[in-house]
């Protein structure tokens, strides 16, 4: 039986501040890697003092374009991550399952919204 793959964010990132998308993109390529070749991964959160959307859909709400959900629940778990984070990791996820289950139709709708607000319509 294959060892599970802790990846600890802080030391991926070099820093507390978990908020480009760059930074993102380089636990997204480490979550990738290790989900293709279907090992558990523990992703550890450990002196993470700030993070943002825009991190976390490129770290994580991306896998659903590549993973199915059931794929991602049953080999990635999160740790050490503090509840208004948890909380903004969910939002995250929910809004990538929408996006990936219809990525047309989601641009569509947002699109719609934006003309809406801007008074384009």
């Amino acid at each position: 039986m294959q060892k599970d793959i802790k990846i600890s964010v802080f030391e991926v990132v070099g820093s507390p501040l978990c908020v480009a998308s760059d930074d993102g993109q380089k636990v997204h390529d480490r979550l990738a890697i290790a989900l293709k070749k279907a090992r558990r991964v523990l992703l550890s959160f450990h002196n993470i003092s700030t993070m943002t959307s825009a991190f976390l859909n490129a770290a994580i709400g991306q896998l659903y374009g590549s993973f199915t959900e059931e794929q991602i629940r049953s080999l990635l778990k999160v740790e050490d991550i503090e509840p208004e984070d948890a909380a903004l990791l969910k939002r995250v996820v929910e809004t990538a399952k929408l996006y990936f289950s219809d990525p047309k139709r989601f641009d569509q709708v947002v699109n719609e919204t934006r003309e809406e607000v801007n008074g384009d319509t």
